[in-house]
């Protein structure tokens, strides 16, 4: 009698699982942020890392906690988003920085993306849209609300013309700049506009990166050959 032996069963396939995203969240309404917090908390495969209500703890704690992705408002109290970003993405150039705002306006926009945002997205965005946003940008996306994609694409159709390389500047900025062709000293450029002496630096680098220069004389340089040349008045 022949022995008859049973084959095992086939092993049931695999179901892939999402890989585990750390997120960090740096908001500063009281209402908002414990619903963020809640929706990280109760996704599969998010581990949710910290929170923070002003930018000044965010710079503290994240450049150690490097998360995958960081949910970052702008209008914070004290240091903006924008410039939060802006200081963090050279500590920590594998984190994603999504902003999440109420903003929508060109110039936010793309001073965001230029300080080293990869996602915008506005407050209105439903959980469901705002986690499959988190798993975009960890998997290499650029995630953008609608409306915003739209913004970007306007911005990208107008016509080109050879600018003027101040034209990117604020107003204020294009005061202290002012004042720095003048020979005015950081402190004098403070006393005389009404500002902090952290804030006049702030916009002196942010002068420096606009204009793509790397020091104050190159910044005065520049000035002065627009000056000259009649383009500013």
């Amino acid at each position: 009698m022949k022995t008859v032996i049973a084959e095992a069963p086939a092993p049931a396939p695999r179901v892939p699982r999402h890989p585990t995203i750390r997120i960090a969240l740096v908001e500063d309404d009281a209402a908002v942020r414990p619903i963020l917090c809640d929706w990280i908390r109760h996704t599969e495969s998010f581990a949710f890392v910290s929170d923070y209500g002003d930018a000044e703890s965010a710079l503290l704690a994240l450049a150690t906690l490097a998360p995958d992705v960081a949910l970052v408002d702008i209008n914070l109290p004290g240091l903006n988003g924008i410039e939060c970003v802006r200081r963090l993405k050279p500590q920590l150039p594998q984190t994603q920085f999504v902003m999440l705002t109420v903003y929508e306006d060109a110039d936010h926009i793309f001073e965001a993306l230029a300080a080293g945002a990869t996602g915008y997205l506005v407050k209105r965005t439903p959980r469901e849209s705002l986690i499959a946003a988190i798993r975009e940008v960890h998997a290499g996306g650029s995630p953008m609300s609608s409306s915003i994609a739209r913004k970007v694409v306007q911005a990208l159709q107008q016509p080109r013309r050879l600018a003027n390389p101040t034209e990117g500047l604020s107003p204020r900025e294009g005061e202290v700049l002012a004042l720095l062709a003048q020979g005015y000293l950081l402190k004098e450029i403070s006393d005389r506009i009404g500002i902090s002496l952290p804030t006049v630096s702030t916009y002196v680098r942010r002068i420096y990166e606009k204009l793509h220069v790397h020091s104050r004389a190159q910044a005065v340089a520049r000035y002065t050959q627009l000056a000259v040349g009649g383009v500013i008045s």
